[in-house]
């Protein structure tokens, strides 16, 4: 029977990939990480066969033994905190090289902001575009300056006959997540909000750099495939310095999405014009923590790995087709909406 051991089961990423995996594979047995009986309750209630172990990611010794245990650790939790991703690394690293552990990472594309990031630009585009198979060197050895590259090499220098290592590397996630607690994404969730609090759309700069996006269940589809490929000893994918997996579907300019997110507001009318204004690094910080981050800088890839090895094809929802649900998500956490039980109760 495979073992999973796997963080970040509450989290946007972590919860909707565990619906894929333990919904299609009832025949894993699967431990979670809980940081506390009401985060474990939420995975109990969801997945009662699931085994729970009570811990944050600073529980070093914990994480390390429920590591080495593991045929298989998925780390969907935090892709910046260093002592958790070192405990896994360790306890795989006990495994013998006759029966090699895996561990699957997640980063993120925030990754690829370095370069708008060591230049300090926003707003402007770029033409570089990063992919996982003809510049995968490329990707594994950017400046250290670059967000979650501190975990990435840790990942990354953990690969050996005894751990089996691959990185999942999201760009900006949308798409209603099917976990037991957090169902909701930030960039576009989080600008959607902005835009109701301002009573109009905004962009950094001019606005004219790029993203890619995924639908959270497309990129489910890819931590469920690699899943499955480690618990078939390795199958057709790649590890180590090779095993490095973007997750893709379109690529936007994050002015068209500041304008699309405005003229959604406006036609729910939650706002009374679709208008949009270029704000500047510091008013897209005062917006939101790290605006400016979110919305004002590139960061542009390719998944090639996963459609050439392992099959995998994003077949959800567009960006455009989810942004009515989203704005809608998003107002109603805002109390701007009235539900129609509140209707019903005539308390509305």
């Amino acid at each position: 029977m495979t073992k999973i051991f796997a963080t970040g089961c509450t989290g946007y990423i972590g919860g909707d990939a565990l619906y894929a995996i333990a919904n299609k594979h009832p025949e894993y047995d699967i431990t979670c990480l809980a940081r506390n009986s009401e985060k474990g309750g939420k995975i109990a209630a969801q997945y009662p066969n699931i085994k729970l172990v009570y811990g944050d990611l600073n529980s070093a010794e914990l994480i390390e033994t429920e590591s080495e245990k593991a045929d298989i650790v998925c780390h969907f939790a935090n892709c910046d905190h260093e002592a958790s991703a070192a405990a896994i690394v360790k306890g795989l690293s006990k495994r013998p090289s006759s029966s090699p552990g895996f561990l699957i990472h997640t980063s993120g594309t925030g990754i690829l902001e370095v370069d708008d990031l060591l230049r300090g630009t926003y707003g402007t585009s770029v033409e570089k575009v990063y992919d996982d198979w003809k510049s995968i060197s490329a990707v594994t050895s950017l400046p250290d300056e670059a967000w979650h590259r501190n975990v990435d090499k840790i990942v990354l220098a953990a690969g050996s006959d005894s751990v089996k290592t691959a990185i999942v590397c999201p760009p900006t996630i949308y798409g209603p997540g099917r976990g037991p607690d957090n169902q909701r994404s930030d960039q576009i969730y989080k600008m959607a909000e902005a835009v109701m609090k301002r009573g109009k759309g905004f962009y950094v700069g001019e606005g004219q750099n790029k993203w890619a996006s995924i639908h959270v269940h497309d990129l489910s589809k890819m931590y469920m495939r690699l899943v499955e490929e480690a618990a078939a000893g390795g199958g057709k994918a790649t590890y180590n310095e090779d095993g490095y997996y973007f997750t893709e579907s379109a690529e936007f300019v994050w002015k068209d999405m500041a304008e699309n997110v405005a003229k959604e507001c406006k036609k729910q009318g939650f706002i009374k014009t679709d208008e949009c204004e270029s704000v500047s690094k510091d008013e897209a910080d005062q917006i939101a923590p790290h605006g400016a981050a979110k919305w004002g800088m590139n960061s542009r890839c390719r998944a090639v790995r996963g459609y050439q090895l392992l099959g995998w094809s994003p077949e959800s929802k567009t960006v455009a087709e989810e942004l009515p649900d989203i704005v809608k998500s998003e107002a109603e956490r805002l109390g701007l909406v009235t539900h129609h039980a509140a209707k019903a109760a005539g308390t509305a």
